[in-house]
């Protein structure tokens, strides 16, 4: 069976498994503390613009990282506020909460949290009367791409981190898919852009054409000096950290980090495209890596016959929200044979 409901399926492109197989021939310092780690660094840097105050760290994975961003961030005292769509709300078991920080969820049309929002939340918190008794406000969590696979324009990222600024809250870019939005023709900013638009981002790799990890991009000094303190405190300390480095040094060698995403981004167009010229709806109208197109029950059923898909939504009336993913991995006769097979469900 063809599998198109998840993007990290497989393992990683060739460049990153030579590159492992490389170094796991050498001896290398733990905990990260490699060459390969080194310059892996360097060239996000590079690849960010990444101001002096800056830094870059490496974690295993998505839910890892995002707690321990967030716990690093937040005061005792603190919540953060999300979409009430978002990853760290419905697919982390909880993991904020066990950190001791209230999620302030926001609810959203389309998966995105806008400033709008935000001013309205903290200006209603500092107008309270008892506000000692809240939890209060300390950050913004965002992604990009959302989990609707909806994007954020660059206005509006920078709209968010305006009111932010504004309340002294902080502004986190959760980046899992953030190559495949950088990728997407309607995406409007680039990585060097994300700096000037957040306080920290990840740069996701087990979405990504990593066999795992992720890489977390800073421009505030003070998390820059305390995050290793939280990272080491969560469990988030690799002991062959270099298997980190090596994987991120291989991605963003010769561009390749960005050449993956664009790979997938084109055939998600593909498919978007077509599947509009069939007549096919879609949840949420975008050209990412994530296509929602609504099917009949009948239609998801006999589609999961014979390609396997995720079933994202219900809608009111009785239809499914299906998820069709397109990754770095996938196969462009997959892709066709995908088309030739919804074509027959018309």
């Amino acid at each position: 069976m063809i599998r198109f409901e998840c993007d990290y399926l497989e393992g990683a492109p060739q460049p990153v498994l030579d590159a492992v197989v490389k170094a796991s021939a050498q001896q290398h310092p733990g905990y990260g503390f490699d060459e390969n780690s080194d310059h892996a660094k360097q060239l996000i840097r590079k690849a960010c613009q990444l101001p002096a105050s800056g830094g870059v760290h490496f974690l295993v994975g998505g839910t890892q990282a995002n707690l321990t961003i967030i716990a690093a961030l937040l005061k005792p005292y603190q919540g953060v506020i999300a979409p009430d769509t978002s990853h760290i709300s419905n697919h982390e078991t909880g993991a904020i909460e066990a950190t001791g920080h209230k999620i302030l969820a926001l609810s959203t049309d389309d998966g995105k949290l806008h400033a709008s929002q935000v001013e309205a939340l903290c200006a209603a918190y500092e107008k309270e009367t008892h506000k000692l008794f809240f939890v209060q406000p300390g950050m913004v969590y965002v992604s990009q791409t959302t989990e609707m696979g909806t994007m954020y324009t660059k206005q509006e990222l920078a709209d968010l981190y305006a009111v932010c600024r504004k309340y002294g809250l902080k502004v986190f870019v959760d980046g899992a898919r953030l190559g495949y939005a950088l990728a997407a023709p309607d995406c409007d900013m680039t990585l060097a852009d994300l700096p000037q638009l957040c306080d920290v981002f990840t740069l996701g790799g087990t979405k990504q054409g990593a066999l795992f990890g992720e890489a977390v991009v800073t421009t505030d000094a003070q998390l820059n000096r305390d995050l290793p303190y939280h990272i080491k405190q969560h469990g988030g300390l690799l002991a062959k950290g270099w298997l980190l480095g090596v994987q991120y040094e291989a991605l963003f060698t010769d561009n390749l980090y960005l050449r993956l995403a664009k790979h997938a981004a084109d055939l998600a167009v593909r498919i978007h495209d077509s599947l509009a010229a069939m007549g096919f709806s879609f949840l949420y109208e975008h050209r990412t890596n994530q296509q929602l197109p609504i099917l009949t029950e009948d239609q998801f059923t006999k589609l999961n016959e014979q390609f396997s898909v995720d079933h994202f939504a219900d809608l009111p009336d009785g239809r499914i929200a299906a998820r069709i993913c397109a990754s770095w991995a996938t196969k462009e006769d997959d892709v066709t044979a995908l088309l030739a097979y919804m074509k027959t469900l018309k």
